[in-house]
């Protein structure tokens, strides 16, 4: 995707039953960024659920909006160290003005959004000044209905105060997400709707009518690509993440042009002689993460996120078959972390046997603590031992315990690694 331009950004609100799965589809579907609102901790009075947003954070490649529960301090900062990009706070904001500056001084201001309802505010222009004062660092524009009032006040706000404006619509009309764009000149649209929306599609509206969107643009055109006697390019495509090789298709120009307008695979099938969108039957989408052309520029290098099998057999991949194969080690470091941490998380989730790892959780987190300590102790230890053997063992135990405690508190390696990344 183009992302020299400044960009507005498409956000989907993410509905309560059945957010993770939703923050999934619209992670890959093209979505900017997405927005979670916690309407029962707002109803109930409860705190916001900080488990949901956590496992939302841990299925997605985007930044998240948490929205609703927030009262105090403590409420941004659960959020934000479960993984939110920002907090978005209504009647904290109202009732304790000064909690803004608060979380705008802890944790920058560009992670705090400062909701204002233009059906229940009197003075829009005046509250969103005070806000800008108070540290708040965008702020989201609530309405009941599109009316010619609305438009005038958001855009009287964005002359007005200089904070970027998120604006709502109900609509999932690409026309008429486009024209509220047009019409308030916001950098963002957050769209409240229950049902998956074709993002792609709704982009496309937007760059149609001159709105500097996110979406994929070939950096040259497929006539620069060397074809074979069919006229088609070979495809092979690979998961995102693992590197594993799912499958090889071919391409044509249609398909590749639809590949890129989409953002899902799109093949040319030699077989039947028609375009071939991977999933439209079997619901197994592959969404485009990048496309890359090789030094001859006649093979393709598609890397994807797979929902569900890549074969048509129901294999995760068509290389399933070996031909030749000699013994070799093809341990990954970060995939045997994953597994024994799910090992664990499966442990404490469903406990029932006598493993030692359910008589740590049945013990608790000061049982955990001790061992990590204990854990800790025996690593200097052993690093003075001329015997490498020992450090090797005491630094695996100590993992293992480190990872239980990752499984009690909520934390998981991607949390970790991009901690990590942010510090390179």
């Amino acid at each position: 995707m183009d992302n020299d331009m400044i960009c507005k950004k498409i956000i989907p609100c993410l509905d309560l039953n059945n957010a993770v799965e939703m923050a999934k589809y619209y992670n890959d579907a093209g979505a900017d960024e997405i927005a979670y609102f916690d309407s029962k901790a707002t109803k109930d009075g409860r705190e916001p659920n900080v488990a949901i947003i956590r496992q939302i954070c841990d299925s997605v490649d985007i930044p998240l909006i948490a929205c609703g529960g927030v009262r105090e301090l403590e409420d941004v900062k659960k959020l934000l160290y479960a993984g939110a990009s920002k907090v978005c706070m209504k009647s904290a904001a109202l009732n304790t003005p000064e909690l803004v500056t608060e979380a705008s001084d802890r944790f920058g201001s560009e992670r705090i959004i400062c909701t204002i309802d233009l059906s229940e505010c009197d003075d829009p222009v005046g509250y969103a000044r005070k806000l800008k004062t108070l540290g708040a660092g965008e702020l989201l524009l609530l309405h009941n209905n599109m009316v010619p009032e609305y438009l005038d006040i958001v855009k009287s706000i964005r002359e007005n105060v200089a904070l970027p404006v998120i604006v709502s619509t109900y609509s999932t009309n690409g026309e008429a997400v486009a024209e509220m764009l047009n019409e308030t000149n916001a950098e963002s649209i957050s769209l409240y709707n229950l049902q998956k929306m074709d993002i792609m599609e709704i982009k496309q509206h937007c760059r149609e009518a001159n709105i500097d969107v996110d979406l994929f643009e070939s950096s040259m055109p497929f006539e620069a690509f060397k074809l074979n006697s069919d006229g088609l390019i070979p495809c092979v495509t690979q998961h995102y993440k693992t590197g594993e090789v799912l499958m090889v298709a071919y391409m044509n120009k249609e398909s590749y042009e639809k590949t890129i307008r989409t953002g899902r695979m799109t093949y040319w099938s030699r077989s039947r002689n028609e375009l071939w969108t991977k999933g439209d039957t079997s619901g197994h989408y592959q969404f485009v993460k990048s496309l890359t052309i090789d030094c001859d520029k006649d093979t393709i290098l598609a890397k994807v996120s797979q929902i569900g099998a890549a074969c048509h057999t129901g294999s995760r991949t068509c290389f399933f078959t070996d031909l030749v194969r000699k013994e070799y080690n093809d341990t990954n470091p970060m995939k045997v972390f994953e597994e024994v941490y799910n090992t664990i998380r499966d442990r404490k989730d469903q406990p029932g046997d006598d493993s030692y790892t359910n008589y740590l959780f049945g013990k608790g987190i000061d049982k955990i603590l001790k061992k990590v300590g204990e854990g800790a102790t025996e690593i200097v230890i052993a690093a003075k031992n001329p015997d490498s053997e020992d450090i090797k063992y005491e630094i695996s135990d100590f993992l293992y315990h480190l990872m239980c405690l990752m499984v009690e508190r909520g934390i998981s390696w991607k949390d970790i690694t991009e901690e990590l990344a942010d510090r390179r």
